[in-house]
């Protein structure tokens, strides 16, 4: 048991200072943060390790509603918030933060309305890691971030969707079923989003890990 707490700790101590890589961010760490750390000997674990108090004292912030689930404090950011390049590389100026609020108003779940998003210029500046770098700087602006989550959760539907396409038109073979294991959450939670067809699919991207 004691061992089983202290690596639930340090996994999440990795979630933590890799946040910034993770699908999701933030608000993605977040909700494991709150929900694996119920047991306080996890808590115990955390305040031991290297950095852990920190973390520690985010998850005391979540559990408080002092924090937004979607945000950490600036001052609890791991590695001092220094994993994201200049201020510069991570900054919009007014006229790109008015453009980017007039988009995410009329923001679409279609993959045209994605690609809208996508082909602004700022966007593009920030490569395949947008979406983590503009929460970030949107951090202090609950209504742009709950907009930019809908965002963040359409795009993660259609690669997903892209993804169990893939792996059903292809031969099974034990390292597609392996990765249909691995992202079975992500495919239950994404593709009945898409009607009768993506529940169809579910299924039979379950049937194809239960079969021996």
């Amino acid at each position: 048991m004691q061992q089983h707490t202290i690596t639930t700790a340090q996994r999440l101590l990795n979630l933590y200072r890799q946040e910034h890589v993770i699908e999701g961010g933030w608000a993605a760490v977040n909700e494991v943060f709150l929900r694996e750390s119920e047991d306080e000997n996890v808590m115990s674990a955390l305040a031991n390790l290297p950095t852990g108090a920190k973390l520690v004292k985010h998850i005391k912030n979540l559990r408080a509603g002092k924090t937004p689930l979607n945000s950490i404090e600036n001052d609890l950011l791991p590695y001092g918030g220094m994993m994201f390049g200049s201020d510069t590389e991570r900054s919009l100026n007014t006229e790109e933060i008015n453009e980017l609020k007039i988009a995410l108003d009329k923001f679409e779940t279609t993959p045209k309305g994605l690609a809208a998003i996508k082909a602004l210029p700022f966007i593009q500046r920030f490569g395949n890691d947008w979406i983590n770098d503009i929460r970030h700087i949107l951090a202090d602006n609950n209504e742009m971030l709950t907009k930019l989550d809908i965002v963040s959760r359409t795009d993660k539907a259609y690669r997903t969707w892209d993804l169990a396409q893939k792996l059903i038109s292809e031969p099974l073979t034990e390292r597609s079923r392996a990765k249909i294991q691995a992202d079975m959450l992500e495919f239950e939670t994404y593709l009945p989003m898409f009607g009768d067809t993506g529940k169809e699919i579910l299924s039979k991207l379950r049937s194809s890990i239960s079969t021996l």
